[in-house]
């Protein structure tokens, strides 16, 4: 079974950046696809990305990361001048970033519209044995 978990920014915005990421790897390694509100800075995608590397065992296999982001690209002047006013004081909250675990999400693709989650076949084993 496959369980996605939203989780709001909201949640996440004031910790830390390492407690961000190791509230999203907790999640992962449960076997859960969380969906954030909003995205990482660069440096937190890093060092997910870093933390993920590190923890790579038998169990855990990684993670399979993606933005996806509106496009701003459509708007007009006033438009895009108070998406940057709500950013600069709320921080950035748009779009979406997905991540799962590599055991079960083979890969995700996306354009500024759409996410295509593409699941492995067969089932995932767990750290317990059961399948």
């Amino acid at each position: 079974m496959v369980t996605l978990q939203f989780l709001p920014y909201s949640q996440v915005e004031n910790m830390t950046g390492v407690g961000r990421i190791r509230k999203l790897l907790n999640l992962v390694k449960e076997d859960k696809i969380v969906l954030l509100q909003g995205r990482l800075h660069e440096d937190e995608e890093a060092e997910l990305i870093k933390a993920t590397m590190e923890e790579i065992n038998k169990n855990f296999r990684g993670i399979e990361l993606a933005v996806v982001n509106p496009s701003a690209t459509d708007l007009t002047y006033m438009q895009k001048f108070r998406q940057g006013f709500t950013n600069f004081v709320l921080g950035d909250r748009q779009g979406i970033t997905v991540i799962g675990p590599a055991s079960v999400v083979k890969s995700i693709k996306r354009d500024p519209n759409k996410i295509e989650l593409l699941m492995k076949n067969g089932k995932v084993k767990r750290k317990n044995g059961r399948k």
